[in-house]
């Protein structure tokens, strides 16, 4: 492993690494991520990146935080590509480190074409999604054959902040047997409105997970018609994933971390086993 590590290349002068940093947990780095924390001379980060994988950078290493929250003060998309634009004609050797994946609701295709735009050289590393990894931590898988063949991916907001008039809710609460909904807590209720007003079932299994993969991780399970009164009842805040549909009952015989923990697991929660045995 050693050897192999050694082999992978790091970041070189005036290049940037556009790198996602996963879900939270600095277990679920690429090796590549955690090469290029050991070789950078400066580090942008957002606000998902969990302070446990900054320690990983080399000593040294400049931390410039470039984070993005809603509702709060924040670094605009403009500036922080033309700072990776500053840094590199400067001769550094520059991560930008997103958490996820840099090209899943992360902004990163923004920052390479600025970066194409002003010659500069970069890398891509793509990241383990919270809309991934965040759910299989929480013991909800995003597909499972015995409830759906297919998956949507959805942010919750827009450009302006606002719940985005772009997606066609009816189409998707019709279309779609498991959505998964990054940055959507605070639109929770308008856009369960818009999803029942579409046809989902207001009854529809809905989880809501918390700071996934981090040792602060929270799991709510609820309903598309009850999610956004239980979610201001536990207090449950950003960073969250929303995932709706079949998958969420599969929590009840995944939910490993829970099962470290004394859950006891139900080997069937679906009843698909015993549905086939008596077919």
């Amino acid at each position: 492993m050693n050897k192999l590590f050694a082999t992978l290349p790091g970041i070189e002068p005036g290049w940037v690494w556009l790198t996602g940093a996963g879900p939270g947990d600095p277990g679920l780095l690429t090796m590549l991520a955690v090469r290029g924390l050991g070789s950078a001379d400066v580090i942008v980060y957002d606000a998902l990146v969990d302070k446990s994988i900054l320690e990983l950078a080399r000593p040294g290493a400049v931390l410039e935080y470039a984070g993005k929250r809603g509702g709060k003060p924040s670094s605009k998309q403009p500036d922080i590509s033309l700072r990776l634009v500053q840094l590199a004609r400067e001769g550094k050797r520059v991560l930008r480190l997103k958490g996820g994946d840099p090209f899943v609701f992360g902004r990163g295709g923004e920052e390479a074409l600025t970066l194409v735009e002003n010659g500069i050289p970069f890398r891509i590393v793509p990241g383990i999604s919270a809309g991934i990894g965040g759910l299989a931590y929480a013991g909800i898988p995003v597909t499972h054959r015995d409830s759906n063949s297919a998956v949507a991916f959805v942010t919750g907001h827009d450009a302006t902040g606002e719940v985005p008039d772009s997606v066609d809710w009816a189409a998707l609460a019709k279309g779609a047997p498991v959505i998964v909904l990054y940055m959507a807590l605070k639109h929770i209720e308008r856009i369960a409105e818009r999803l029942i007003a579409g046809g989902r079932n207001p009854n529809a299994a809905v989880a809501v997970i918390a700071k996934a993969t981090t040792r602060e991780q929270r799991v709510l399970e609820t309903t598309l018609c009850r999610a956004a009164a239980d979610v201001a009842a536990a207090g449950i805040e950003p960073p969250a994933m929303v995932v709706i549909g079949e998958v969420v009952k599969l929590r009840a015989a995944m939910d490993w971390l829970g099962a470290m923990d004394g859950r006891k697991l139900i080997p069937d929660p679906l009843g698909q086993r015993q549905r086939d045995q008596v077919g």
